[in-house]
């Protein structure tokens, strides 16, 4: 056998570029839309696509026209601007009612309130959407559900201040049973006291001290509310409230007592089984047949409470999903620390597991928000079909069609765009792992 003397280089070879298919745009040309016969095919039909819609709808963005008083003006300008048979957007009817698609028919001289109430949102939530502000800001946060109702609604200020007074009430019961009766009990207890607070004492106590100290605003009524002002209130809401109630139907249907399980499980399927609309129809004709006679119950608080008991039911198997995604080893960390069930819920197994479902609970925030348009169906003005409706109706702006649409939806689209991206940052502050 002969031998093999291998060859070894002694000297560095200069580096050289990449062959031309191997780097930049054609590389990623060639992997991504051209990587097969399949792949080039819809690209190429993609691009035809893209080229007739923009073919159609670049000219009718670019003739736009801000400034008319009507439909028929607006085509007018038109046809004289860029000649017979062009086609444009009609923004002036945004213009002309904008005031309507943000407001609905809350008095003009009034919208400092929800404006008021818009920017005090915003540092209610402040620091509960940053870990780096004073924790201190989140009582404001705890106060301001009970302000921003009397800048909305007005009224005598005395109102809020008692309902408010009532879940103090109910804390402060709770703090004094918890030791003794466990935190349901307590918590049941608590619950079964503010409620006769509220239906009770409540009414009388606020009438009594607004003929002592006569503070208010203006009544607004319900049927006033509209636009994006109705969908952010309910929609804020509705989202606050179904988080905290969703953790608990989580743990409830885990829950190794057979009442709270199977009440819990009847809860969630029920509601889970039911169309929302069902629940709005319920809300607006069928609640009021169940509460007593002369009883003024306004129908966005109606509409407010059954859609976050849906989203709330949604919530609860996101979050019971999170739950299962735990190892058993966290459960059995939290009992060898010697931690009760809810200091091993509050401290580690409920924050592991909602940034687990921190995606699902965000696309069900999500979803909830978008499905607030569903109140036109009990009369409610919201900005896509309630005022929508009523704008095309007016024969000034008679024909209307996808200028309104387009508005609305690129609002929509602002609103939960940022959800989704607050969400995705949420994600990577809180990812510990690095991979």
């Amino acid at each position: 056998m002969t031998e093999v003397t291998p060859f070894v280089r002694t000297e560095v070879l200069d580096s050289q570029e990449p062959p031309p298919g191997e780097q930049g745009a054609v590389k990623w040309l060639r992997e991504n839309l051209f990587s097969s016969p399949l792949n080039t095919a819809l690209t190429v039909l993609g691009l035809l696509v893209i080229t007739w819609l923009m073919m159609h709808s670049v000219p009718w963005f670019m003739h736009s026209i801000w400034h008319a008083n009507s439909l028929s003006q607006c085509r007018e300008i038109v046809t004289e601007t860029w000649g017979e048979g062009a086609t444009g957007a009609c923004w002036a009817m945004i213009r002309d009612r904008w005031h309507q698609y943000l407001y609905g028919f809350y008095p003009m001289d009034a919208y400092w309130r929800p404006n008021l109430a818009f920017l005090l949102m915003l540092v209610a939530l402040a620091p509960v959407l940053s870990q780096s502000l004073p924790r201190k800001l989140m009582w404001f946060t705890l106060l301001y559900p009970f302000l921003a109702y009397w800048l909305l609604w007005g009224g005598t200020v005395w109102a809020p201040v008692v309902v408010m007074l009532g879940f103090g009430l109910m804390a402060l019961v709770f703090r004094q049973l918890v030791g003794r009766l466990g935190v349901p009990v307590s918590a049941g207890v608590g619950l079964i006291v503010a409620t006769v607070w509220w239906l009770v004492v409540q009414p009388r106590l606020s009438g009594t001290l607004q003929s002592i100290l006569p503070l208010g605003i203006r009544n607004v009524d319900s049927d006033q509310f509209g636009g994006f002002l109705l969908s952010i209130v309910i929609g804020i809401t509705a989202i606050s409230a179904s988080l905290p109630m969703g953790i608990l139907l989580a743990l409830g249907r885990k829950s190794d007592m057979l009442l709270i399980r199977t009440l819990s499980i009847g809860f969630i399927e029920f509601i889970r089984g039911v169309p929302l609309i069902t629940l709005l129809f319920t809300a607006s004709l069928l609640l009021q047949y169940f509460l007593p006679p002369e009883t003024n119950f306004d129908i966005i608080l109606r509409v407010i409470i059954l859609v976050t008991f849906f989203a709330a039911a949604y919530l609860a198997e996101v979050i019971r999903g999170g739950l299962a995604a735990l190892p058993r080893g966290q459960y059995e960390a939290a009992d060898g620390l010697g931690l009760d069930y809810w200091q091993a819920q509050r401290l580690i197994v409920m924050p592991q597991a909602l940034k687990v479902s921190i995606p699902g609970i965000v696309s069900t925030f999500i979803g909830l928000f978008k499905d607030t348009t569903l109140v036109a169906f009990v009369g409610l003005k919201d900005p896509l079909k309630g005022v929508t409706a009523i704008v095309r109706a007016d024969m000034t702006w008679k024909g209307i069609y996808w200028e309104p649409y387009i508005f609305v939806g690129a609002i929509f689209f602002i609103i939960c765009f940022g959800m989704s991206r607050y969400s995705m940052l949420l994600e990577r502050r809180l990812k510990t792992d690095h991979r």
